[in-house]
């Protein structure tokens, strides 16, 4: 079977995304993370009216420079009087503008006098902040199947919202194979064992996701055991999602398992690491079968799986950003696969440079810790020192 370039198996793959999960409000204190299920438009003004931007004092900017009287004190959160014809009002950050006043001169500008307040010259409308600098009514707050940041959840806040409509959060079952797993915490390791790293770093990328994670452990290489526990995970999950298991080895029983019982749609990605990816059904429910060398599994999750997943939860957000920057390496044999390169980002601004990390390893998990971002690599292009290369931050995979 030959080898699919990633954009076709992404086309492939996002275009089974089609149904929507459940609604469900849920207060806005629980609603960071989470996707939202429709648009969100103010409903009013923000700031609610024109306050200051300072302490100082509030005036008529045709009355100064010369010495005011102070005619009242307007803290925040109280309603000021008029401004009385030739006065100051002593006023404070965030206070509500006096009507009669149109600029606000800082304190440290002023000198208090017995008879009032020696002030400058001032342009109308310094220093104030007008009604609605912020946000203007109608203005759209959170768009339909954007993942809320906590300073959206701010924005929401600011306009009095308190509840939110969300996505119901998929649950995603994740289940390793292969009987030299051991898992942390289960004592020392025997010859020819690891511990199961892929079971916490899979499900801490789907977490991250603010998905529900259903962990069904590691399963032995045990073919009949492996399809009962992929109907098993079928039957009680949105998705299922597997790591190991999916090449050519006789021990490899993860792809057989899903074309016996569900069916295959995609095998082998053009992409280095992570060529052996399977992508189809088991029992209506979609599977991801990741490869089991754990960088591999962690790209091949954040490339193919993540945005699938984020488009099936109603998300919009299902490209990663990428910014270039030159390379402090080369690469004098082309790839026939599209390469994504650990690397580490040093140096500030445009004298910033990508470094390949320690290890290109699948197997060297210490090099994912270790990277800022993947450099994209084109199959058959050579890399010199200097030359300008796309990278994904780790941050956004």
């Amino acid at each position: 079977m030959a080898l699919t370039p990633l954009s076709e198996a992404l086309e492939l793959i996002l275009a089974t995304a089609v149904e929507e999960p459940e609604r469900e409000v849920v207060a806005l204190e629980a609603a960071a993370n989470r996707f939202c299920a429709e648009a969100i438009r103010a409903d009013r003004a923000v700031p609610p009216a024109d306050n200051s931007a300072m302490d100082g004092y509030a005036v008529a900017s045709h009355d100064v420079p010369g010495v005011l009287p102070l005619s009242q004190r307007v803290p925040a959160g109280q309603v000021p009087a008029p401004l009385e014809n030739g006065t100051a009002a002593r006023i404070f950050t965030g206070a509500e503008i006096p009507e009669g006043a149109d600029s606000v001169i800082l304190q440290e500008e002023a000198q208090v006098l017995a008879e009032g307040v020696k002030l400058p010259a001032a342009i109308a409308g310094q220093h104030i902040r007008r009604q609605g600098d912020d946000i203007q009514p109608g203005d759209l707050l959170v768009a339909a199947g954007q993942r809320m940041k906590p300073q959206d959840i701010g924005l929401l806040a600011s306009v009095g919202i308190d509840a939110v409509k969300v996505f119901r959060p998929l649950t995603v079952a994740v289940l390793t194979t292969g009987d030299e797993l051991r898992e942390p915490g289960s004592g020392d390791l025997n010859s020819g064992q690891i511990y199961n790293s892929n079971r916490f770093s899979l499900g801490a990328q789907i977490g991250a996701l603010g998905m529900t994670v259903l962990d069904l452990g590691n399963i032995p290489d045990d073919a009949e055991r492996i399809g009962e526990a992929l109907e098993h995970a079928a039957a009680e999950a949105d998705c299922v999602v597997t790591a190991g298991g999916v090449s050519v080895g006789e021990e490899d029983h993860v792809r057989g398992q899903i074309e016996s019982r569900g069916s295959l749609n995609l095998w082998k990605l053009a992409i280095k690491p992570g060529k052996p990816l399977a992508f189809g059904e088991v029992c209506g429910t979609p599977i991801f079968g990741l490869p089991g060398n754990p960088v591999s599994a962690f790209i091949t999750f954040a490339l193919v799986a993540k945005p699938w997943l984020i488009a099936r939860q109603g998300g919009r957000e299902t490209s990663v950003l990428r910014f270039p920057v030159q390379a402090a390496f080369s690469l004098s044999r082309p790839g026939a696969r599209e390469e994504f390169l650990r690397v580490q980002l040093l140096g500030e601004g445009i004298a910033m440079r990508a470094h390949l990390a320690r290890s290109q390893s699948s197997g060297v998990l210490s090099s994912l810790s270790e990277a800022d971002g993947v450099a994209v690599i084109a199959p058959g292009t050579t890399v010199a020192e200097g030359d300008w290369l796309e990278v994904m931050p780790l941050s956004a995979l």
